[in-house]
């Protein structure tokens, strides 16, 4: 097998392994016994990962570390630069710290917002959405600011 064939299947490989977690939302309508569906939603749900080791293997090291790199340089161009002004700033906090309401009232008072009601699953939607939109109001500093979390020799500077 020629390698640019060999790329394409492995790629194909990947391709499908991206596409496979959106059949989760299809394992429900099936008349299928619980045991097999919980058992086809995870590997549904993992096919990425699944699906990677052999695209790996059929593509070539070069070429899954070539897509790799092309994939986290394109995620490297989301992260917002520059530092936001005073007004961003504060959007930007209040959104990163206000999906923490409902994960404590959901702890402390979940009578207030029980498992089974139905806008539970909106809440944390919005709440993850909120999280999310936070990061990129904050700006790319922000960022190297929860980088610096995880690692150990960090240190804050505070300006004068």
């Amino acid at each position: 097998m020629s390698v640019e064939a060999r790329f394409r299947l492995g790629l194909t490989l990947l391709i499908i392994g991206l596409a496979m977690p959106a059949g989760v939302f299809l394992v429900p309508l099936t008349g299928w016994p619980a045991e097999i569906k919980a058992a086809v939603a995870g590997i549904l749900f993992f096919g990425f990962e699944i699906m990677a080791l052999p695209a790996a293997a059929v593509m070539g090291k070069e070429n899954f570390d070539r897509i790799l790199g092309k994939l986290f340089a394109l995620l490297g161009r989301l992260k917002p630069s520059g530092e936001p002004g005073p007004v961003r700033h504060a959007i930007g906090v209040a959104l990163f710290l206000l999906p923490f309401v409902p994960t404590y009232i959901m702890a402390y008072v979940p009578s207030w917002l029980p498992d089974s009601s139905p806008w539970r699953l909106w809440v944390n939607l919005a709440a993850d959405a909120m999280f999310l939109t936070s990061l990129f109001v904050l700006g790319g500093d922000f960022w190297d600011k929860l980088r610096a979390l995880f690692v150990r020799n960090a240190r804050a500077v505070f300006p004068d």
